[in-house]
């Protein structure tokens, strides 16, 4: 093939650009594997490397990538945080960058990893469903998602990940709202169903939970999905102001986030009502503001320096050569005082 070039190689050897030019520069992690398929085809059409492919990769020293899909989200500031701290302290630099709702977060990856001249990334926030095989392996860069993976759509040697078990967690706290007595529970909020998202899984566990105590499932219980733009406070309000509305009888809230759960809350206490008297929330993530505001709220708490130390010490490891490793992190209620046993 006449005038070959860097991304002939890339297409001709199934991976992406940046994974050619660490063969060829011999910087940055490259599996056996891979690096045996593109030197085979440089070998095959004799390819020499010109200085501007050669150069590509210079740069790459230590940059490593944070993008976060929702990064406005109150729950990810401590992790934020814990990775910059991390990360630095190994030598590396950090850049961290907001993903837009409406844009593919592999996709952005893939797009900024060859800008950038990444050596490794770590994914934030994002949807379980929006992971393909074929973008992974375009990528070519160690990449640690973090509070989602790809829920089995993915060869899972292609990335590492840390979560937490949100349909479990969501079953848990729905029943120990039923322990506690309740069984006209609502649940902020349902998402749309053909995405995967925490947000989904986290309802999964609530409508598991609900069956197996012989409670019927009732729509009127549950808040249609909300605008993500809007995913704050004033939508907890909203919705909940809603289902008190649509179900006096209603006793118990289940918010999938803080943020909607102080929200909620206040929706309470604006109609008059008293919590837990009246009516008990619970949210989830362990948010210092839930802590805060009064009254306190239960939630379920999610282990955020855990989960970015672990997230941090796997890309590094990736980035050695290591192999990848999923790990899911245990969560636990924390009891507060806003729901009470109901006689």
């Amino acid at each position: 093939m006449a005038n070959m070039n860097i991304k002939d190689i890339a297409k001709l050897s199934g991976v992406g650009i940046a994974t050619v030019s660490r063969v060829i520069n011999q910087t940055g992690y490259v599996s056996e594997k891979t690096r045996k398929k593109v030197l085979d085809v440089i070998n095959e059409y004799n390819y020499i490397p010109n200085n501007s492919a050669r150069n590509l990769k210079l740069t790459q020293s230590d940059n490593i990538a944070l993008f976060v899909k929702y990064i406005t989200n109150p729950f990810f500031g401590k992790m934020i945080d814990t990775i910059q701290q991390e990360v630095a302290s190994r030598g590396y630099s950090l850049l961290i960058q907001n993903v837009d709702e409406n844009s593919d977060e592999l996709d952005f990856a893939i797009s900024e990893s060859m800008q950038r001249n990444l050596c490794g990334l770590i994914i934030m926030g994002g949807s379980y469903s929006a992971y393909t095989e074929a973008k992974f392996r375009q990528l070519g860069i160690p990449c640690v998602l973090l509070t989602v993976n790809s829920e089995g759509n993915v060869d899972p040697v292609l990335y590492s990940s840390v979560t937490i078990n949100d349909e479990l967690e969501g079953y848990r706290a729905t029943k120990y709202l039923i322990e506690m007595g309740h069984r006209r529970i609502g649940f902020l909020y349902k998402d749309i169903e053909n995405v995967v998202t925490p947000n989904i899984l986290r309802y999964r566990g609530y409508i598991r939970a609900l069956e197996e105590n012989g409670i019927a499932v009732d729509e009127r219980l549950i808040a249609p999905g909300l605008p993500s733009v809007s995913m704050g406070f004033r939508s907890g309000f909203q919705a909940m102001k809603s289902l008190m509305q649509k179900n006096p009888d209603m006793t118990a809230v289940f918010a999938f986030s803080d943020v909607l759960a102080i929200g909620a809350a206040k929706a309470v206490l604006a109609s008059g009502k008293q919590i837990p008297g009246d009516i008990s929330v619970i949210g989830f993530d362990g948010i210092e503001m839930a802590e805060f505001y009064n009254p306190t709220l239960d939630t379920v708490y999610q282990p955020a320096t855990e989960m970015a130390l672990s997230a941090v010490s796997l890309l590094h490891g990736m980035m050695r050569g290591e192999k990848t490793q999923h790990i899911v992190c245990d969560s636990v209620i924390m009891k507060r005082g806003s729901v009470k046993m109901m006689r």
